[in-house]
């Protein structure tokens, strides 16, 4: 065994997180040491996960571990469990063949990405990207016009009103009317009278005091149209290698899309507050965190966490604590399901059921796909695969 372990006790002079590579020898690893070097981490053990176990492992005492998968490691992974699972250690996974091909602008697009992971941050545009100008958008409704005047009370303006009433213009009792055209008679007991007509006798009527305006308030002006119920939803479901995929959709999608946009993707450690502030950086359209209570509004995407479900009901679409399979909750006809990089594969036999009932379903095409088990069973089941923008494309034309 010729294990390269330098130790942990190396790190704590320039304070770089101290990580272990775990890789078969060859270009993949060569290129993950440059992007760990480069993202600013200190390589504690770089070695093949076949030739170590899981106390050499531990004995390096990483604060991350990044992974490069290929089918030739899987069973050495396996007996690394042990130390792999420990707590507070942050783990990585890498696709072998992709990060050997990887180079150039997608290279340091990674580098950026993992720098992110290893130091806790959410920081992933190029250098001299302006950041303070991002909205932080927050999940919920917005505050409706009762709540925005809560500190400014309707029955002040009436005071206001009633005290200044005095001093408007009123007709006086005995003047004429400005001069106007009599108007033809149409059966009702009123009519325009000419200046003259007035004068021979008719007076202006007196000026009634204001009406009490003391029991006026804010009310609905009509209640929300039938057109803008929310009916169905685009589920997007995604995994490992999955969010660089959902950006890229999310960026082809026009700002007028119409429908709601759910984002179903699995996050180590749970951090879907970050993923709505990363998708509202290239989403044209508004994003928000699922709140379980809350109702679905069209035009807008949403970062479904774990255990939030949908719920369709007559007057539209909510979300729900729990409800199982999101897709069997929607309705098929107004309806797609997109399926990206890392989607489980046990799902996939739903989403074909949905498109058996009239519902849309399409999947990532394999090229760029980082992890196309459940694409494969998506093509498999007959489905139309395509790139994130085109995928976007066929949404934008299905509901414009």
């Amino acid at each position: 065994m010729s294990t390269t372990c330098w130790g942990s006790h190396v790190h704590a002079a320039d304070g770089r997180k101290p990580v272990a590579l775990l890789a078969r020898a060859g270009a993949a690893r060569d290129r993950l040491r440059e992007a760990l070097d480069a993202a600013g981490a200190l390589v504690v053990l770089e070695e093949d996960p076949a030739a170590i176990d899981a106390a050499t492992l531990a004995a390096a005492a990483p604060q991350a571990a990044l992974v490069a998968l290929e089918p030739a490691v899987e069973d050495a992974l396996v007996a690394l469990e042990p130390a792999l699972e420990a707590p507070g250690l942050l783990v990585i996974f890498d696709e072998a063949d992709l990060a050997a091909r990887r180079d150039g602008w997608e290279a340091q697009r990674w580098i950026r990405h993992l720098a992110a992971k290893l130091h806790g941050h959410a920081d992933v545009l190029p250098p001299g990207c302006e950041q303070d100008m991002l909205i932080d958008l927050q999940p919920g409704h917005p505050a409706t016009p009762q709540q925005l005047h809560a500190e400014a009370p309707f029955e002040t303006h009436l005071v206001e009103a009633v005290a200044l009433a005095a001093e408007l213009p009123q007709d006086r009792p005995g003047e004429p009317l400005p001069e106007l055209a009599t108007s033809t008679s149409t059966g009702h007991d009123w009519e325009l009278t000419h200046g003259a007509h007035a004068a021979a006798g008719r007076t202006a009527p007196e000026s009634k005091p204001l009406p009490d305006f003391s029991r006026l308030e804010l009310v609905a002006i009509a209640e929300e149209s039938a057109d803008a119920v929310v009916r169905g939803a685009v589920l997007v479901i995604a995994g490992i290698g999955g969010p660089d995929a959902v950006r890229k959709l999310m960026t082809a999608l026009p700002s007028g899309f119409s429908r709601p946009l759910l984002v179903q993707l699995k996050l180590d450690g749970g951090r879907y507050d970050n993923l709505v502030k990363q998708l509202a950086r290239v989403s044209a359209l508004p994003v928000a965190m699922a709140m379980p209570g809350d109702a679905i509004a069209a035009g807008t995407v949403y970062v479904l966490p774990e255990r939030v479900g949908v719920e369709a009901k007559e007057d539209g679409m909510v979300f729900i604590d729990g409800g199982g399979e999101p897709v069997a909750a929607l309705p098929p006809a107004e309806s797609a399901v997109i399926v990206l990089s890392g989607a489980e594969p046990s799902r996939i036999d739903a989403v074909l059921a949905l498109a058996t009932r009239g519902g849309h379903v399409a999947g990532q095409a394999l090229e760029g796909c980082y992890d196309a088990t459940a694409v494969k069973l998506m093509a498999a089941g007959g489905a139309e695969l395509g790139t994130p923008a085109q995928l976007a494309e066929q949404l934008g034309a299905r509901w414009p």
